[in-house]
């Protein structure tokens, strides 16, 4: 489904709005698929009106969307049969890197085409942050995979940091300004606990369903792998509480779950 609202923020900015997948790919060059999972993909590109209708031989289709390896690999070998080059480039950097064009990409795929377009890569990607992560397709899926594993157990060890200071009579400001500048001071750190001081938990652009599907998609590829990982197990169970009992809110309301098994708040002084 395409939605209206958006359309008409494109239009605002001065974009051009499509009414249908195969109107985007009319004459373009190169298209941009970023979407939630894997049939959101597969329906942009080969449902009913669908890029693969209108795109032409030698165009580029850049996916971003987190679906994992195998079935990057699948999609892109369908595209090859039509004469469409592929790159498979996982995002980080959320909704503000976003708005600011400044993602970091993990990008794979042949390095010619990567080359090709890397320019087109640069219009959303910070300079700095623009990766080519090997030349087989899903490599781009294993790097994210392996990333969202590190963020699951950042945001686990987030949220049990701040409710045990809560427990135990420490105001979230406190650990913000003193984790927040030690050697544990990373950016996912201190942009969880800012929305847990303001109880924002809606709309802030990052949905537990995601952070979930995509933690799912690191342990699918750990059983392939035949890798351990006991941490980002523990961490989706968590997440899998998270989106049970918050369905319509974002990340930082999993730490609502650990605040009603610890019978606390985390508190701050704007509370």
């Amino acid at each position: 489904m395409i939605r209206d609202e958006p359309k008409q923020r494109l239009v605002a900015e001065g974009g051009i709005a499509a009414a249908t997948n195969a109107e985007v790919g009319e004459g373009a060059d190169v298209v941009f698929v970023m979407v939630v999972n894997d049939e959101h993909v597969r329906d942009v590109l080969f449902g009913e009106n669908g890029l693969i209708e209108t795109l032409r031989p030698g165009a580029a289709v850049i996916l971003t969307a987190t679906i994992g390896k195998q079935q990057a690999q699948d999609i892109a070998a369908r595209l090859s049969g039509k004469g469409i080059h592929m790159i498979d480039s996982g995002v980080s950097g959320g909704l503000p890197g976003a708005n600011a064009g400044t993602l970091t990409l993990m990008a794979s795929g042949p390095k010619a085409v990567f080359d090709e377009n890397l320019d087109v890569l640069r219009a959303v990607g910070d300079e700095n942050g623009i990766f080519h992560v090997g030349e087989e397709i899903g490599a781009g899926q294993v790097v994210k995979a392996c990333m969202q594993a590190l963020v699951g157990v950042t945001f686990q060890g987030t949220f049990e940091a701040l409710v045990l200071g809560a427990k135990a009579g420490v105001k979230a400001e406190v650990l913000l300004d003193v984790l927040g500048s030690s050697v544990v001071g990373s950016t996912l750190f201190k942009r969880t606990t800012s929305f847990v001081i303001d109880r924002d938990f809606v709309d802030t652009g990052s949905h537990i369903a995601v952070t979930w599907k995509d933690l799912g998609l690191t342990l699918d590829l750990a059983r392939e792998a035949a890798v351990p990982m006991p941490s980002t197990a523990l961490a989706n169970q968590l997440f899998q509480t998270g989106k049970t009992m918050f369905p319509g809110e974002d990340n930082w309301a999993i730490v609502k779950v650990l605040e009603q098994m610890a019978d606390t708040i985390v508190t701050s002084d704007k509370a």
